[in-house]
């Protein structure tokens, strides 16, 4: 009789550490999976600002997004409405310095997901504010955009370019400040 309930209790803690590892286990793969989608997912902060002046209303959205050398350009799309004036909607990537020297006036490529390619005409004749900022007139190119995402390539010196990839939250965000009423 006392071998079966020392059998019994070894069952019975083998049962309990099994249970015990597999919660364990449960608990490790919760937050292994939970810590992973902290990195790997980027936050949405959709924001639309509207900046009013006498005479005068912008709108403005303005991300922070990686060329594909993992360098960060401000990419900034604006939308000015000055009274008895058509409206510019323009955008603007601005690189850290000594990142690449954009050249002007030289086009804009847009690539969109089925591999169309538009181009936007620099704004910037002759020469920018700083050799890492490209302007951009994308008034009429917007409308053709599809809400997915998309890349653009900047023009560098010798037929070279930067490649940023713009997300298709960021796309959408560009098409309400386009469509934006004064």
């Amino acid at each position: 009789m006392v071998h079966f309930s020392r059998k019994r209790r070894l069952l019975y803690r083998r049962f309990l550490q099994t249970l015990l590892w597999l919660l364990l286990l449960g608990i490790w793969t919760t937050i292994i999976f939970l810590g992973l989608g902290t990195f790997i997912s980027q936050p949405v902060l959709a924001e639309i600002n509207r900046i009013e002046a006498p005479g005068e209303i912008l709108y403005r959205s303005q991300q922070r997004l990686q060329d594909s050398s993992g360098n960060s350009w401000q990419v900034i799309l604006f939308k000015q409405v000055q009274s008895g004036q058509a409206p510019l909607v323009n955008l603007r990537l601005v690189g850290f310095p000594g990142v690449a020297e954009l050249i002007h006036p030289h086009p804009l490529q847009i690539t969109t997901s089925t591999g169309e390619i538009l181009t936007a005409n620099d704004v910037f004749l002759v020469e920018a504010p700083a050799p890492t900022i490209g302007q951009y007139d994308v008034k009429n190119i917007l409308p053709q955009l599809p809400a997915e995402s998309l890349q653009l390539s900047l023009p560098l010196a010798g037929d070279r370019s930067i490649d940023i990839s713009v997300p298709q939250f960021v796309v959408q965000e560009w098409q309400e400040v386009a469509a934006a009423k004064a």
